[in-house]
Parts: C-alpha cells; structure tokens; sequence
C-alpha cells in the first residue's frame, strides 16, 4: 500500500457542511409540497459516480447525463510532476428497462467524451466504451423499507482510443446496491468491483458509494455521498509511453496504470434531486477529490434528467 495523506480539514467540513444542510432540511415541514406515499417513490437515484452508482430500484428510463470534469493544475506522477489543467466533458444517455417487477436491464455508459487539458496532454474527442447488463431486486421488504439489488455489467471497448477508451478485452463490473429508509431519510450504498479481462491493460479495482438524502418535498431533495476506488492491480501502461502512472481515471477510464496497485481515490459532495413531475427528475451535484494522490480528479459538476415510464 502506497504512503496516502488524506485532507482532514476539507473532508470535516465539508462533510458537516453536508450534515447541517440534511438536518436543516430536515426540520422542514414536508406537507408543503404533493408528497409521495410508498417509501420508493421518495427515495432518489445517485448523482454522483453515474456509472457505476447504480440505483438499487427496478426502473424503465431515459437519463440523459452531463458531466464537467475538472483536472488539477499540476498532475503529479511518480519521480515528478507536470502542468495540466481543463477539464474533460462527457455527454451521455444511461437506458434502464424492467423486464419484470425484480429483474432490469441497464446500459449504464456510453456517449461522447471531450478531453480539453490545458497542458502536456493534447485535446481529443471520441466516443466512449459502452456497458450493459443486468440487475435483480433480491430483497424487496416494503414494510421495513429495504432494497436490496446485486447485478452485473460488461464493458465493451467500442470507444475511440483518442480519448482513452477502447482498451484492452472487455471489463466486468459485480455489484451490490441496496437502500434502507426511515420514513424521509434514507442510505443508498453500492459496493462492487472492476475486473478487466487483460490485466496488462487495465488494472483491477474495487469501488464504493454512500449516499444520505432527505425528502423534504418532491421539488427538493438534498443529499450528500462519498465515493471510493481502490486499485488492486498493475498494469503496463505510462503516461506518453515513458512515465510511470500511480493513479486511475476515477470511473470514466481504465488506464492499466504501472503504479497504481494500493492507491484509493476518494470523493465527498453533495447536490439535490428534483422530481419536477410524476415522470421526470432533475439532479445535481458537485464533488471534490480528497485522497491523496488526488490523480486527474480535482472536481466535477454532473447534472441529469431522468424520464420514468
């Protein structure tokens, strides 16, 4: 394991931060607004970690998902450092479909990819990898308000190398999600791996979400999350073929970095979701890196819409 500091004093506040928005919400009268009467229909899908944050619900929708990634002003690598800067956007449409009541299909990533780094690395464009699968609701228990939702996914390297995609033999993704409410609040966590068919390409990885929401009323719904990834293996590949890598691209790209193995990259933030009908919700949320090394993960906006039918 890698030598990590970590930022306490961000990490504190802006977890408390988050703490003191959900208590505050909390003491409003959710009455105000049209609520809802099963458990489910006030619990919220995840913002945060589009792609693999999955929703431990049995849904048919459309989410069209905008993500605004911003890179460090300096990347820093093992035996040194470089400028880099910019940001990379991804424009996306996750598809669900309940095949049944229990069992759903998911495609959870595709899209287009825009890298815009000001330094060292070019600017490219491309498509991304595209993933599919499937979900179960193992544990469905309405009366003490429990979820509980194992799946499975494969990444297909269709994407454009330009932009880092297209690597490699393909990647599995297990995972468990599950939610557990109490009346308003509820927790929604996910737990799952990333398991590449050509470990010279990609690197292995195990991957965490949690996130508290509270129903106010359907037009707000705050939350705060936390995510993780921990790299379990080494790959062979180096940054502009010379340098070693010690990190990983969070969610959106598997390098099959040199360095990795027994780093952990952890995010905290926090957002809302609005169900602006019976049919649609919009989210929003903002997120920081907090681990060190921070990687190419400094901040990043996602916002999404998802039509339900």
């Amino acid at each position: 394991m890698k030598n990590q500091t970590w930022k306490p004093t961000f990490l504190r506040h802006a977890w408390t931060g988050g703490m003191a928005t959900l208590i505050l919400t909390a003491s409003l009268t959710p009455g105000r607004c049209n609520g809802a009467e099963d458990w489910k229909d006030k619990a919220i899908s995840p913002v945060v970690n589009p792609i693999y944050f999955e929703d431990p619900r049995i849904t048919s929708e459309a989410r069209p998902i905008f993500i605004n990634h911003y890179l460090p002003d300096t990347f820093k690598f093992d035996g040194g450092k470089a400028p880099l800067g910019g940001e990379v956007r991804v424009y996306a449409l996750q598809l669900r479909y309940a095949l049944t009541e229990r069992l759903g299909l998911i495609a959870t990533k595709d899209g287009y990819i825009q890298l815009r780094p000001d330094h060292t690395v070019a600017k490219d464009s491309g498509w991304a990898n595209l993933a599919a699968g499937l979900k179960y609701a193992l544990v469905d228990d309405v009366d003490n308000q429990l979820l509980v939702t194992p799946g499975l996914t494969f990444e297909i390297p269709t994407g454009n190398t330009d932009v880092l995609q297209g690597r490699g033999k393909g990647e599995w993704n297990p995972f468990v999600s599950a939610a557990k409410g109490w009346g308003n609040f509820h927790v929604v966590g996910n737990v799952g791996g990333r398991i590449p068919n050509d470990f010279d390409k990609q690197t292995a990885q195990l991957r965490y979400s949690l996130q508290l929401d509270y129903y106010t009323c359907r037009y707000f719904i705050p939350f705060v999350a936390a995510n993780g990834y921990t790299v379990l293996s080494e790959g062979e590949t180096k940054l502009l073929g010379a340098v070693d890598l010690n990190t990983e691209m969070y969610d959106l790209i598997n390098f099959g970095s040199t360095e990795a193995k027994g780093t952990t990259q952890i995010t905290v933030g926090g957002g809302f979701r609005s169900k602006l009908t019976k049919h649609l919700d919009l989210g929003l949320a903002y997120e920081a890196g907090v681990s060190n090394p921070k990687g190419i993960f400094d901040r990043r906006l996602t916002v999404d819409l998802i039509w339900r039918w």
